[in-house]
């Protein structure tokens, strides 16, 4: 090889090994990225009810880190399959309460406070805005028709819950509420932290135009 080509040669050569070792970097990112579909299939391989001990324990401890891996939106998803349903049936009230404990949302405490700002209008509209959009993530699973998904899941809050939630604040229902309460709240406390994180929880509701 000539001199003069030299140095070009040892240029391609570089780059050409800098765009491999960003291929690599990327498919092993993407090989180890945390998603509803793995979360979902951790969940449909493994029987939680047949596990004691620290077999149990492992299992519960990787679902709580694969849970943190996740969005909101992708929680909500994995919170769709049948055997997230199975999961948290087999679960002791102990797991249950350390399971939401170790994977509350960042910036939890402070959609509460937020929460606890609004009058009760508002508290009502947030509430009302939440579970809507759970009811639709429910219909539009059904209507796909996911094998791996349930149509009946995440439940719906009873109408009577939503009004204690209004009336007597977030924060207190939830800081007294049991833990098989916590556990059917908390699809509608992740739908409330996603609706703070984009905004939609602080807008004002509309008013009606006046009739001219």
């Amino acid at each position: 090889m000539s001199p003069r080509r030299r140095p070009l040669f040892i240029a391609l050569s570089a780059l050409a090994v800098a765009w491999l070792i960003a291929l690599g970097g990327l498919f092993i990112a993407r090989a180890i990225k945390i998603t509803p579909e793995r979360v979902r299939a951790f969940l449909h391989d493994i029987d939680l009810a047949h596990l004691t001990g620290e077999a149990r324990t492992r299992a519960l401890a990787k679902l709580a880190s694969m849970w943190n891996a996740l969005t909101l939106e992708e929680r909500k998803q994995a919170r769709m399959s049948p055997d997230w349903r199975r999961w948290f049936a087999a679960m002791t009230d102990e797991e249950k309460a350390s399971f939401l404990e170790s994977t509350l949302p960042s910036g939890f405490n402070q959609m509460m406070t937020a929460f606890e700002q609004m009058p009760p209008e508002r508290r009502r509209k947030a509430i009302e805005d939440s579970v809507r959009r759970l009811r639709e993530a429910r219909e539009t699973a059904a209507d796909e028709g996911d094998p791996a998904t349930g149509t009946d899941a995440p439940p719906s809050i009873p109408r009577a819950v939503q009004e204690r939630v209004v009336q007597a604040g977030l924060k207190s229902f939830y800081d007294s509420g049991s833990t098989q309460l916590k556990s059917e709240m908390a699809p509608l406390l992740e739908e409330l932290q996603q609706n703070m994180e984009s905004g939609r929880l602080f807008r004002e509701p509309r008013r009606p135009r006046p009739n001219p």
